[in-house]
C-alpha cells in the first residue's frame, strides 16, 4: 500500500510496534506532523482490512488504538515506491477476558492474547509476508499460537493457521472467538482449572458477591469482550448464553454434636422414664424351633 509521504521516515524498522501513543521510533516522538501521517496509515489499513473481510465498519483505526490497550505490528517494504517504502500489512493483538468452554463443556475463565485484526495487501499476499509478520509477533510475545484466541477469523486466516502452525482442531465456543486443542493446557502441561460455580459468583466472598440475588442469576448470560459482534460488524461486546451446569443451591444442614445425633451414648444418669413393654406381633406367630 503506497502513500504520498515517505514511509521510511515514519517507520525506521521493518516491523514497527504501535500502541496508544502512535509513536514509531524516535523520529516520530514529539512530532505531531509525523504522528498525523501514522494515523492516516492506520486508518487506511483498517478500512482495507474491513473491506477484505466484508465488514460494514473498520475494527482498526488510529482513534480506537489510542483508547485501547492493544498493539499493532506494522510491516513495511523499504525498497519499493522509489525508495520511499510501502506498507505491506499489519497485525493487531490484545488481551481479552473471555469465558470459554473446554472439550468437556466446563466453563473456563481466561485472559489470553487475542488476534483482533490481520491484513496483508492483496497484491502482496502469498509472498511470505503474513508468516514473517505473525512469527515476529510470536517471538516478541514469546508465545505459541495454540495458546492464543482468534476473534472471528476468516476462512483464509484459518487456512493460514492450519498450513503454517497445524492448528486444525478447534474447540467450539458460543462467542466469536476460536481456540484450538491444546489451549486449555498451560505451560507446565496440566489442564487449566475449570471456572467453578463458586469461582464465578464468589459464594464465599463478600456479602455483595454472595448475595441471593447473585445466586439467582447464575443462569444469566456470560459476557465476553469481543470486537466484531453485532449486526453492523462494529466493535462491541459479544453475548454468550451459557447455562450453568451446577444444580440449584440447597440449604446447608446444621452440624450437630455426635451425642445429639444418637451416635454416641450420652453421659449422666439413666433416664427415669419407664420403658414401654414390647408390642405383641400381629398376624403371624413366630415360634422358636
Amino acid at each position: 500500500m503506497e502513500f504520498p509521504f515517505d514511509i521510511n521516515q515514519l517507520f525506521s524498522e521493518r516491523v514497527s510496534i504501535l500502541d496508544q501513543t502512535l509513536v514509531a521510533g524516535r523520529k516520530s516522538a514529539g512530532r505531531p506532523d509525523l504522528q498525523a501521517h501514522i494515523a492516516t496509515v492506520i486508518d487506511e489499513l483498517g478500512r482495507a482490512s474491513a473491506k477484505a473481510q466484508q465488514l460494514t465498519a473498520p475494527i482498526t483505526s488510529a482513534s480506537k488504538l489510542q483508547t485501547q490497550r492493544h498493539q499493532l505490528y506494522l510491516l513495511k517494504d523499504a525498497e519499493s515506491n522509489g525508495g520511499r517504502g510501502v506498507v505491506v500489512g499489519f497485525l493487531k493483538v490484545g488481551y481479552k477476558k473471555l469465558f470459554l468452554l473446554d472439550r468437556q463443556g466446563a466453563h473456563i475463565e481466561a485472559e489470553p492474547l487475542c488476534v483482533l485484526d490481520f491484513y496483508i495487501s492483496e497484491n502482496l499476499q502469498r509472498h511470505g509476508y503474513g508468516l514473517e509478520l505473525f512469527d515476529f509477533m510470536l517471538q516478541h510475545k514469546n508465545l505459541e499460537p495454540v495458546l492464543m484466541a482468534y476473534d472471528r477469523p476468516s476462512p483464509k486466516f484459518l487456512s493460514f493457521l492450519a498450513k503454517q502452525y497445524c492448528l486444525t482442531q478447534s474447540v467450539p465456543q458460543v462467542n466469536n472467538f476460536v481456540v484450538f486443542e491444546g489451549f486449555f493446557l498451560n505451560r507446565s502441561g496440566s489442564l487449566c482449572a475449570p471456572l467453578t460455580d463458586q469461582g464465578m459468583y464468589g459464594f464465599f466472598g463478600s456479602a455483595e458477591k454472595g448475595s441471593p440475588q447473585k445466586a439467582r442469576r447464575r443462569d444469566q448470560t456470560l459476557l465476553s469482550d469481543g470486537e466484531r459482534s453485532g449486526a453492523s460488524g462494529a466493535e462491541g461486546s459479544s453475548v454468550a448464553v451459557c447455562s450453568s451446569s451446577f444444580p440449584p443451591a440447597v440449604g446447608i444442614l446444621p452440624v450437630l454434636p455426635l451425642p445429639q445425633c444418637g451416635l454416641l451414648p450420652t453421659k449422666g444418669p439413666p433416664s427415669s422414664r419407664p420403658v414401654p413393654p414390647p408390642r405383641p406381633l400381629q398376624g403371624q406367630t413366630h415360634e422358636l424351633p
